[in-house]
């Protein structure tokens, strides 16, 4: 065999095995493809759903329906069997058409108060009169200080005032049909507020021990000013010249 055949010989080879390649890419490009076109069923909702139904309630009413969109179309997350969300509540809005996924469902326990609660935050129900808890005014969702007015020695009439605590979000307002009136001896109300648990601690130390309020923080670009803690001197001299 001269050098020029062996050359050719190789040459062919090499062809073939570039065909060979050619055609396993362009057949399974092609399975790819009709897998990404070919229909799957999934769950749709028939009608707008608001956040907080459960999902019992949607498969009981029938609010889901069938459809067969492509491989590609399929939404991550989407259910395959109703009963996946049979024991969950929805979290999130879904409009009519909208495929049905896990992701905007939640436990049944995390909903309302336990919902709004992660990591160091917790719950904390304050009694008090409605001119402390600012009743009629406040909502849920506002963010509020806490202001006391606290006796430096138990024997004497010495008293120091300071913001306690900042920013502190409410669950639930007085007002709230769902919280319910507490009985106290003023025949006040009682408002839910989220706050860090060592927050609380300060927090039962003021409702213990001082005169306090709470004070409604701006919606928008609520700003602090530096703190400070006021007497009976500071009051007097203040602006005083």
């Amino acid at each position: 065999m001269t050098y020029r055949i062996r050359n050719i010989l190789i040459a062919v080879g090499l062809a073939l095995v570039a065909m060979l390649l050619t055609l396993f890419y362009v057949t399974n490009y092609k399975r790819s493809v009709q897998q990404s076109t070919s229909g799957v069923s999934v769950y749709v909702a028939a009608s707008d759903l608001t956040a907080g139904t459960p999902g019992a309630d949607i498969v009981k009413q029938h609010e889901l329906r069938v459809e067969t969109v492509q491989q590609r179309d399929v939404v991550p997350g989407a259910i395959s069997d109703p009963r996946q969300v049979s024991g969950l509540v929805l979290a999130a809005p879904v409009y009519a058409g909208e495929q049905l996924t896990l992701r905007r469902f939640s436990n049944v326990a995390a909903q309302g108060i336990r919902s709004q609660l992660k990591g160091t935050l917790r719950a904390v129900q304050v009694a008090g009169d409605p001119n402390q808890l600012l009743a009629g005014t406040l909502a849920a969702g506002d963010h509020v200080d806490l202001v006391a007015n606290l006796r430096l020695q138990s024997n004497t009439t010495s008293t120091a005032t300071r913001i306690v605590l900042r920013d502190l979000t409410v669950l639930t307002a007085p007002n709230d049909p769902t919280l319910g009136k507490v009985s106290t001896p003023s025949g006040g109300d009682s408002v839910i507020l989220a706050v860090t648990d060592t927050q609380v601690q300060r927090l039962f130390f003021v409702l213990k021990n001082a005169d306090w309020t709470l004070e409604l923080r701006p919606v928008v670009g609520a700003i602090d000013s530096a703190d400070r803690v006021d007497t009976l001197n500071t009051v007097l001299q203040g602006g005083a010249r």
